[in-house]
């Protein structure tokens, strides 16, 4: 029993060891927990969520493009990309070679984004392929666990509605190139943006909006889990254009193929209602890269479809020029409504003989009887009573040659030359010189919008500035108020008997677009024709009264025509130049027709809302031009 005891007293020391010992451990254990799990808490917390989730930006959704009615230029279309995040990958280019295996790719893609890789922050994706169709998605999906880092969102690319009808002036964007990315990183983000021509480019800033962001959880081999958080960012403001659809695509099917440009202002406040260029291209084509074999196509066509003649396109003005002649000389007070000069048919000066169109002798005849005519002879004379720096300065204050302040990229001031810029060229400017610039020959170049803006300043005898964008998220832009523009510097008498004349061209059968008269009641069109050479022809071509129908396309002149209605209280002011059209009158003077009672039927300039009932067209027939 004795010993017994002593086992049971053994026994209980060893267990009270024993469990001492474990309580220890326990204890330990316990304080260890509770170190990390509420002491330290913080610390490990955020260590997990740095080893699970990761964040990255997204690319905003762009802005809208409207018309002035709410009709989308410029939108955006749902579609899927690939995108791969480095950090998330172990070994990055073992996971991009099993991704070239699945969806294969063009060693310039390759390449391009071997250098992004190189380029770019961590958090900041690199997009390996735009555009995946259902079968690529499937690759991917499957093979999830080959490809760490990989992931598939929804992306947006940009779609133009009307396509080519309003290419030139909406314009197109295209991914930035690497200087703008190393400038502004956000602009690294897969789908961002960069506007590159039109309202696109001038708009960028507003169109591109803010980026937002995207959290996921990740485990240990980089898939991806669940998505924790999404920030879609701030999409673009909305910009609207004052341009009407409608007007738009009457501007493109009145130059019905031919190379040329229409512009068409609200003449109170110098709103481009419409900005045609043709031929033209499909901007969404640039969005996602644009074939060599179409890109050649445009290289090689000599009508060239990448130009927007509207704005920098350079053209001499012809006749439509005359106008501008004329005020020149009434300003100096060299010309008046009553001065009479004659018109034998030719104007002799040293040893050259200048021609009136087709050799007519005019007789005596007053400035607004030569305009209704269009006598060149007439105007070889004034362009030598004035001289050419006076002509000039009338061009500027008219809008010609000089910069008219447009929100649109590339536009081209255009030249009316002066004395000064003759010697800054090393050109000896003989009085031959400024004979030919009485009828918009010579040196002067002009684009289609600054012969607008001219036609709407005389019409209104105001310095309106043409300008594109009307609202910029729902803000009215200045200069949309026919008050934002002052009073030209012109005589008042000076500009009724110009547009008394420019009446008399279109409304009086001798007026040589008086086939084009609008076809409304209590509605005038006031106007003037312009036929100017691009081929200079020789003095027996002259003799012979040359037919410029029987030269090639390209050496026929061009076909040019302004005007401006209502005539009793201007709205709409116009340019019209049809590329080798040969005649103004035939060639652009009835796209000016159309365009004016399509204008005057719906009234565009004077509404922001479309009609709930379109009113009923009589606008007439376009003629076919075969030239």
């Amino acid at each position: 029993m004795r010993r017994a005891a002593k086992d049971r007293s053994a026994f209980s020391r060893r267990a009270l060891l024993i469990g001492a010992g474990q309580g220890a451990v326990f204890a330990g254990i316990a304080g260890k927990l509770y170190n990390l799990q509420v002491t330290q808490h913080g610390k490990y917390a955020l260590l997990a969520e740095q080893n699970s989730i990761s964040e990255r930006l997204v690319a905003p959704e762009r802005g809208l493009i409207t018309d002035r009615f709410g009709t989308i230029l410029a939108g955006n279309q749902q579609h899927w990309r690939a995108l791969f995040m480095q950090a998330l990958a172990p070994e990055p280019q073992a996971v991009l070679e099993n991704f070239y295996k699945l969806v294969p790719l063009s060693d310039d893609e390759k390449a391009r984004i071997t250098q992004d890789l190189q380029d770019r922050p961590g958090y900041i994706p690199v997009l390996l392929k735009d555009w995946l169709d259902w079968p690529d998605m499937a690759a991917i999906e499957v093979n999830t666990p080959n490809l760490p880092g990989i992931v598939v969102e929804a992306g947006a690319s940009r779609i133009y509605p009307l396509g080519p009808t309003a290419a030139h002036v909406v314009g197109y964007v295209g991914r930035p190139n690497q200087n703008e990315a190393k400038t502004d990183p956000v602009l690294s983000l897969p789908g961002m943006r960069v506007g590159r021509t039109g309202a696109e480019d001038a708009q960028d800033g507003p169109l591109r909006g803010a980026p937002g962001f995207v959290q996921t959880e990740t485990n240990v081999h980089g898939e991806v889990v669940r998505e924790v958080a999404h920030d879609n960012g701030t999409p673009g403001q909305t910009v609207t254009l004052g341009l009407d659809a409608g007007l738009q695509n009457l501007a493109v099917q009145g130059l019905a193929g031919n190379a040329g440009a229409v512009v068409m202002l609200d003449a109170t406040n110098g709103e481009i209602l419409a900005m045609a260029s043709t031929p033209a291209f499909d901007p969404a084509l640039f969005d996602r890269g644009v074939p060599s074999a179409t890109w050649a196509g445009w290289m090689a066509d000599a009508k060239h479809p990448l130009q927007n003649k509207a704005t920098s396109g350079l053209f001499a003005p012809g006749s439509t020029f005359k106008p501008t002649v004329a005020l020149a000389a009434m300003k100096a007070g060299l010309l008046s409504a009553d001065t009479i000069l004659t018109c034998p048919g030719s104007f002799t000066l040293g040893n050259h003989v200048f021609w009136c169109d087709n050799h007519v002798a005019h007789g005596s005849i007053n400035v607004t009887q030569a305009l209704t005519v269009s006598c060149d002879v007439f105007f070889y004379q004034v362009a030598l009573m004035a001289g050419i720096d006076k002509i000039a300065d009338m061009a500027a204050t008219l809008g010609l040659g000089t910069d008219l302040g447009a929100d649109l990229p590339h536009v081209s001031p255009g030249l009316v030359p002066t004395l000064e810029w003759a010697r800054s060229k090393n050109i000896h400017w003989a009085q031959g010189n400024t004979v030919v610039q009485g009828i918009g020959q010579g040196y002067t170049q002009l684009t289609p919008l600054a012969l607008a803006t001219m036609m709407a300043r005389i019409a209104t005898g105001t310095a309106v500035g043409p300008h594109i964008t009307r609202r910029v998220g729902g803000v009215l832009q200045t200069g949309a108020a026919p008050t934002d523009w002052p009073a030209l510097n012109v005589d008042d008498r000076d500009l009724a008997t110009i547009r008394q004349a420019m009446f008399d061209v279109v409304n009086t059968p001798r007026g040589t677009a008086y086939a084009s008269r609008l076809q409304l009641p209590n509605a005038q069109m006031a106007g003037k024709t312009g036929t100017a050479q691009v081929h200079n022809n020789s003095a027996a071509e002259k003799q012979k009264n040359f037919n410029d129908m029987t030269m090639a396309w390209e050496q026929r002149p061009n076909a040019l025509f302004i005007g401006f209605a209502p005539y009793d209280n201007p709205r709409y002011a116009i340019a019209v130049v049809v590329e080798h059209g040969n005649f103004g009158a035939q060639a652009a003077a009835p796209i000016a027709q159309a365009m004016m009672t399509y204008a005057i039927q719906h009234d565009p300039s004077g509404r922001d809302t479309p009609l709930t009932q379109p009113l009923q067209s009589t606008t007439p027939a376009l003629p076919v031009n075969n030239t």
